[in-house]
């Protein structure tokens, strides 16, 4: 059994067929799925998703290329939601020099905010990284203060470097369907050096599907492809590195027990 600690399932492109798309995940081994918010809007969504399926948990946050068109109570409206019995975690939030759809020295003030409020609700947070890991980093150490953090580098694609930073700091690893591209040997080479007991695997649906199925709409089963990826990188069978992830996943999260 697998937990997908990643996906977009209030996308346009699941609208109308959400329920074929979770029978379809359930029949890979796929227990729980993480639907995470991008914005206030989102993020209501990804709860009422949540709500109406016993198998989705919701993550809650306003995402770095959002925060330029957040409305001033977004945050407030973040933090109410937070409360909600079905959020799991705060995010994703973080930085993206890519897209620079916001100043970064904004999209830094929502991310340490995002990671207090993660702190004061003793929950965990998700980060989105894109072209700006050493400022990522850096927030994160600022924000530490010499203690552990208890989050999550989704969809990581970083160098070696940063992945033992994140380490030391106390973050788990993520991986999706990019580690399993053919050109990735290098990401691989990343993967099989992260601790088995610090892995996670998700799919970021709709987004980035994995070999076999890359260029199709990704979705929850497919976590399935990632996670035989990096069990071959870590020499373990498939069931073995399943339940490990898994226990992960249970671990950080808090979900000792599916409900």
């Amino acid at each position: 059994m697998l937990i997908d600690t990643h996906a977009h399932l209030d996308e346009q492109s699941f609208e109308t067929d959400l329920d074929a798309v979770l029978g379809r995940a359930r029949e890979a081994g796929v227990e729980e799925i993480f639907t995470i918010g991008i914005s206030r809007s989102t993020s209501e969504a990804a709860v009422r998703l949540a709500e109406q399926h016993s198998e989705l948990f919701a993550v809650v946050g306003i995402q770095p290329n959002y925060v330029a068109e957040a409305q001033p109570d977004d945050f407030s409206k973040i933090e109410a939601i937070a409360e909600h019995s079905r959020v799991v975690a705060i995010g994703e939030t973080g930085l993206d020099r890519y897209w620079d759809h916001a100043p970064l020295d904004l999209q830094k003030e929502y991310f340490v905010r995002h990671i207090e409020l993660a702190i004061e609700r003793d929950l965990p947070f998700i980060v989105h990284c894109r072209d700006a890991e050493d400022d990522v980093v850096e927030v994160l150490k600022e924000t530490a203060s010499g203690r552990q953090l208890r989050g999550v580098m989704h969809s990581f694609c970083g160098t070696a470097v940063t992945a033992e930073e994140c380490l030391n700091l106390g973050m788990h690893i993520s991986f999706a369907g990019m580690v399993t591209f053919k050109k990735n040997d290098e990401l691989r080479s990343v993967a099989s050096a992260i601790p088995l007991e610090r892995l996670l695997v998700e799919t970021d649906s709709p987004y980035l599907a994995p070999v076999p199925v890359r260029g199709n709409r990704n979705e929850p089963a497919n976590v399935v492809h990632t996670a035989r990826c990096l069990a071959d990188v870590h020499e373990l069978t498939l069931d073995k590195f399943a339940k490990q992830v898994t226990a992960n996943t249970r671990k950080l999260f808090r979900r000792e027990s599916t409900d």
